[in-house]
């Protein structure tokens, strides 16, 4: 497995991010993560959307939380075609613990704890910390990438009218 370094810091320290960087134009990683009730989820079971996927290090964290409130909000106002995934390490009683406190629906939480296939798939699994690096990559309905941003510092927010944008031009 690759690794990139000095791509991310965290409060101004380098940190390396364990797979290959995903390019706009390549084809969307599969990968294997857990829904909330534990059942297993892979790319293949949102086929026919168009996917925002949100990575974040934790709910617990505030840059997190406020950013799946805003993709939560947003959601509410797009199409049924695109759906909003959060992928964290967390695990899923968290995520279910996080939504249900935060009144969170919109949003889907998928927990990558159990493999890293998305941290790894995706080139945002930090190697030091064993989270996911803040990033966001939207995936239209034909399975290719359309949109990448990961966050050079990942305490700061994503460009969230930016991926929007991306997303809407696709349906």
């Amino acid at each position: 497995m690759s690794e990139r370094t000095g791509v991310i810091t965290f409060q101004g320290n380098p940190l390396t991010l364990i797979g290959a960087e995903v390019k706009v134009g390549d084809k969307a990683p599969d990968f294997s993560v857990t829904d909330n009730g534990l059942a297993p989820k892979t790319l293949a079971d949102y086929k026919g959307k168009v996917l925002i996927l949100s990575a974040v290090p934790s709910l617990d964290t505030p840059v997190c939380d406020m950013e799946t409130r805003r993709f939560n909000n947003e959601a509410a106002k797009l199409s049924d075609d695109i759906a909003i995934l959060t992928l964290s390490m967390d695990l899923p009683f968290a995520q279910a613990r996080w939504c249900g406190a935060a009144g969170v629906e919109a949003v889907k939480t998928l927990s990558d704890h159990k493999d890293a296939s998305f941290g790894e798939g995706y080139g945002s699994l930090i190697k030091e910390l064993r989270l996911l690096t803040r990033a966001v990559f939207v995936v239209g309905k034909d399975g290719v990438v359309k949109y990448v941003q990961y966050l050079k510092e990942i305490t700061e927010e994503p460009d969230y009218d930016a991926a929007l944008a991306a997303a809407k031009k696709l349906v």
